[in-house]
């Protein structure tokens, strides 16, 4: 959703295709407009993944389509897909689209494992996510925003001060310091 908002943006479509603005897991494809621009136009090269139904590369694509892109495509891979019936349980995929699974899991380790809840899902419990309707609220408050402003701001990257130690890097060491190193080395080693 994320990045097809941020491109039809970029292309100034953003005001003329929508997409679906109401996430219900139902099938969407996006409608050419009579008169002005066509939507873009993407096609999903899934390369080395594997094409299972519910796979999560299909998740990605129904938020690309559900932002607003043009991509050619069916129900047969999404979640809730049932193969037998032909037919798209809308209510599976958007549980899977707000995360429901992922919040009753969180639930349930809460009860039974809270040691595990805390290693596995650490950040999720700093920001309140612990019951089973917080992380539908969650994805919800972040589609709003997604659709309130998609555009991406830089972040101001400053240079650490002058003769600060880098905590990545160790401080390069002058010649008179590498010397001093190497006596106190043939020092020790002699003593």
């Amino acid at each position: 959703l994320l990045a097809a908002r941020r491109l039809l943006t970029k292309l100034n479509l953003a005001d003329k295709y929508q997409g679906q603005t109401e996430v219900n897991g139902e099938m969407y494809v996006v409608e050419e407009l009579e008169e002005g621009p066509r939507p873009f136009t993407a096609y999903l090269d899934i390369g080395l993944g594997r094409a299972t139904t519910g796979a999560r590369l299909f998740s990605v694509m129904k938020g690309a389509v559900d932002g607003g892109l043009e991509i050619p495509h069916n129900e047969k891979r999404f979640a809730g897909y049932d193969p037998e019936a032909k037919k798209l349980d809308v209510e599976t995929l958007r549980s899977r689209i707000f995360g429901e699974h992922v919040g009753e899991y969180i639930e349930s380790l809460g009860e039974n494992d809270p040691e595990l809840l805390k290693r596995q899902f650490g950040a999720y419990c700093k920001a309140g996510l612990t019951t089973a309707d917080s992380v539908p609220d969650m994805y919800e408050a972040a589609h709003a925003a997604i659709r309130k402003n998609p555009v991406h701001t830089k972040k101001v990257r400053t240079k650490p001060a002058a003769g600060t130690v880098s905590k990545y890097y160790k401080a390069r060491l002058t010649y008179k310091e590498r010397k001093n190193k190497v006596n106190q080395k043939i020092a020790a080693f002699n003593a």
